[in-house]
């Protein structure tokens, strides 16, 4: 189910909201208004073998080949 961050216009607060199908009607949760925007999302998503994003592997665990914890340093 998509669970969406918002913030509102009116009032500044932010929440998530579970969005089924075509209903875009999302209120604030605080003042009610209508005027919210979906905020940007730091997510990661799967391409191939790697979750982009994270720089893990999809089996999980750390780089195989090389003993660095950051696989951004090796490219695995």
């Amino acid at each position: 189910m998509p669970i969406y961050e918002f913030v509102c216009s009116e009032c500044g607060e932010e929440f998530e909201e579970l969005v089924l199908g075509s209903n875009k009607n999302v209120k604030c949760k605080k003042c009610k208004s209508p005027n919210v925007e979906k905020k940007m999302s730091a997510f990661a998503f799967k391409s191939g073998a790697k979750f982009v994003g994270t720089g893990k592997k999809a089996s999980g665990g750390a780089c195989s080949g090389c003993t660095s914890t950051s696989c951004g340093s090796c490219g695995g």
